[in-house]
């Protein structure tokens, strides 16, 4: 509403000349949400102030009784109109919730006061209303309840973004209306961040835009998207606030000449456009260590930051920190992890004059972190070829570092030109070895309690494929004029048991005929049975695509989900 059209709105309210020049200079500057009903309870002049705090168009109010002109306990709040018409004793301090809107978590509450409004001979003219946003009163009562709902709202996975941009959206607008949550370049790589900044760092560190929240849809009070790189000037409250590692809270923004803003037209072009007028700033540290600043600013809420808002923001913020730290060790161990087990992993693979083959890994994004899969492919005497995927169970450099012992370990039997079966059982030997040897040396990490494989080895000459499982899922076999099949052969035990042998088994290779050997990540899914995966891996094997690498990467695509909850491997050999 324009303020002219107000004011002649104004002009045509049965209120008398008392009355009506009191109420023009009310209508959009104030922060007090305003409405007037008559002797009749019918509302005849409201504020924008409300409409903010409510969402009702004047339109819809006028004319209409408080319980059909308001929101939230408009029922009672009607019971009050009537007895202070009635009455003329005023009634203040009487708090009341407004339902949340939608994309808004937590019921907004406001405090609301009633007078009766008269003439100077006391004839009464009716009832206003006078609304502001409870603070203190709130958090005081509900502090306890927010920040439980953060715990389950606020770090539900092990990624430092969707943290950050679970802190934000948590927050707005239950704090404040514009939130951004920026890290340190150093946390969102999983790697050390900094105790705090000081004057002798001599720069401040680069920070990237983790998460960003606003009651404006796309929040376009932001001038970084995520992941972006985030300006900090080094006279400003945010280095202020990474320098003493200690919240600054400013109730009322100042954005005068001589301020910080004069040296950023940018952030004071966005904070004139948007009327920020009260900001506050954490820093989002977790033991001992800073990981990022928080920034809380408040555009349509009228009522300036206080201390008791500071408190909860710390709370939340100091939650939120801690679930941001263990995303970020969870990310230097897994970025370690995944390192470790690349670097152990053959960059390429051969089949020489004997096959083609091509292969894939794929490793787990999800909490389970980098397992203990590998692939091999091993020259032998005689032109023939060896062909090896394992899996270690568990996950994490334990798995990683168990698993580079046990592909140098069948690459060492393999030059023994050991049947597979008989190689199998030597490995179970060389496993048991080593979990022993990691228990003796009482390491912290639980060490890996088995592992599974399967060791192919083909010989060209008679185009047969000996081959051997130690608790591994079977492979496919496609020959060049049938379907798909997964052949019924001896499982064996998994790696680590030292129960019983390995019985080998052999399969005919006609020319041409596809052999795929995967691990259990390709076939296993927790919602589905195996065998599902077995006959969606089984539909990609059959498809016609112009080399391995394709139909490596059409295989692939068939997972259900791009973030498998396990290591994926696959290795692919077709006889030459």
């Amino acid at each position: 509403m324009e303020a002219a059209d107000s004011a002649r709105d104004t002009d045509d309210l049965d209120l008398g000349n008392d009355v009506a020049p009191a109420l023009r200079a009310l209508l959009t500057d104030s922060v007090v949400g305003l409405a007037v009903w008559d002797t009749g309870l019918r509302c005849i002049w409201a504020n924008d102030a409300l409409e903010r705090y409510d969402g009702i168009p004047r339109e819809q109010r006028l004319g209409r009784p408080p319980r059909d002109s308001l929101t939230g306990d408009a029922g009672q709040l009607e019971t009050l109109v009537r007895r202070v018409l009635a009455d003329g004793h005023c009634v203040t301090g009487r708090e009341y919730r407004v339902p949340s809107a939608v994309g808004q978590r937590r019921d907004r509450a406001f405090s609301a006061s009633f007078v009766r409004l008269h003439t100077a001979d006391g004839r009464p003219l009716g009832v206003c209303m006078l609304t502001l946003v409870v603070t203190d009163r709130r958090w005081a009562g509900d502090r306890l309840a927010v920040v439980s709902e953060a715990g389950a709202r606020v770090g539900t996975t092990l990624d430092v973004t969707r943290t950050a941009q679970e802190l934000a959206d948590y927050t707005v607008p239950l704090i404040a209306d514009y939130v951004t949550v920026d890290l340190t370049e150093s946390v969102r790589l999983g790697e050390e961040p900094l105790d705090r900044l000081g004057p002798s760092c001599g720069r401040v560190p680069k920070f990237r835009r983790a998460g960003r929240a606003s009651i404006h849809t796309g929040a376009p009070e932001s001038l970084w998207s995520p992941g972006e790189v985030v300006y900090v000037p080094e006279t400003s409250p945010f280095t202020q606030v990474l320098y003493t590692g200690r919240p600054l809270l400013e109730p009322r923004l100042d954005t005068s000449h001589d301020s910080w803003l004069a040296r950023d037209p940018a952030r004071a072009a966005k904070i004139r456009e948007y009327g920020m007028h009260s900001l506050l700033i954490l820093p989002v540290h977790a033991r001992g260590v800073l990981l990022g600043v928080a920034v809380f600013v408040r555009t349509s809420n009228p009522t300036p930051f206080d201390e008791n808002d500071q408190l909860l923001a710390e709370e939340l913020v100091a939650r939120a920190a801690l679930s941001l730290d263990n995303a970020r060790r969870y990310t230097r161990e897994r970025n370690t992890a995944l390192t470790l087990q690349r670097s152990l992993l053959p960059r390429r693979v051969h089949g020489g004059t004997a096959m083609e083959v091509a292969a894939r890994y794929l490793p787990a994004e999800a909490e389970d972190s980098v397992g203990g899969d590998w692939f091999d492919v091993i020259g032998l005497s005689g032109g023939r070829l060896a062909l090896v995927v394992g899996d270690v169970v568990g996950h994490g450099v334990t798995a990683a570092a168990t698993m580079g012992r046990l592909r140098t370990a069948i690459r060492t039997l393999a030059d023994l030109d050991l049947p597979p079966g008989e190689l199998l059982t030597r490995l179970d030997r060389t496993f048991i070895r080593l979990t022993e040897d990691e228990e003796a040396a009482d390491h912290t990490e639980i060490p890996s309690m088995g592992a599974t494989c399967v060791y192919a080895v083909y010989d060209p000459a008679v185009r047969r494929c000996t081959l051997a499982l130690a608790g591994h899922p079977p492979p496919a076999v496609v020959p060049p004029d049938s379907g798909v099949s997964f052949p019924d052969l001896p499982h064996g035990t998994p790696l680590g048991l030292g129960m019983l042998g390995f019985p080998s088994a052999e399969l005919e290779l006609p020319a041409g005929s596809l052999l795929a050997l995967f691990s259990d990540g390709l076939v296993e899914d927790r919602h589905q049975d195996i065998d599902v995966g077995m006959q969606r891996v089984g539909r990609a094997l059959t498809q016609h695509v112009p080399s391995l690498e394709d139909l490596c990467t059409a295989v692939i695509d068939t997972l259900p989900t791009a973030t498998p909850a396990d290591d994926v491997t696959l290795l692919l050999a077709r006889g030459l």
